[in-house]
C-alpha cells in the first residue's frame, strides 16, 4: 500500500532524473561533452559540419576531424567563435578548447 507522500508524488522527465544522477556520480562534465559531440552538427552548422566531425571530448578538450589543411585552417581561425556557439548551450560549458586533427 503506496503511503501519502508516494500517492502525490508527480512523475519527473527522465532528462532531469538523469542530469541529477550524473551529477551525483560526478559525471555530468564528461555527458555534457559527449552532448557537443553528438550535436556537433547542429551547433556549427551544415557547412562546417560537412567538412569536420566531432570525434571525441577528453578533459574539457573536444577533439575535432578535418577533412584537409585548409579547414583546418579555417575552422582554427574561428575555434573562438565556435566554443561561444557551443557554450550557448546548456550542456556546452564543459567544452574549454578545441583541438583539430586529420580526419
Amino acid at each position: 500500500m503506496k503511503n501519502n507522500a508516494q500517492k502525490n508524488k508527480k512523475p519527473q522527465p527522465i532528462s532531469g532524473v538523469l542530469g541529477k544522477v550524473m551529477s551525483s556520480l560526478g559525471l555530468s562534465k564528461t555527458y555534457n561533452g559527449w552532448m557537443v559531440v553528438e550535436k556537433w552538427p547542429q551547433i556549427v552548422g551544415k557547412e562546417l559540419a560537412k567538412r569536420s566531425k566531432a570525434i571525441r571530448f577528453e578533459n574539457g578538450i573536444l577533439y575535432v576531424g578535418v577533412s584537409d589543411d585548409s579547414w583546418r585552417q579555417e575552422i582554427s581561425m574561428k575555434s573562438d567563435e565556435i566554443i561561444s556557439q557551443i557554450h550557448s548551450y546548456p550542456f556546452g560549458r564543459s567544452i574549454k578548447q578545441i583541438r583539430l586533427i586529420k580526419n
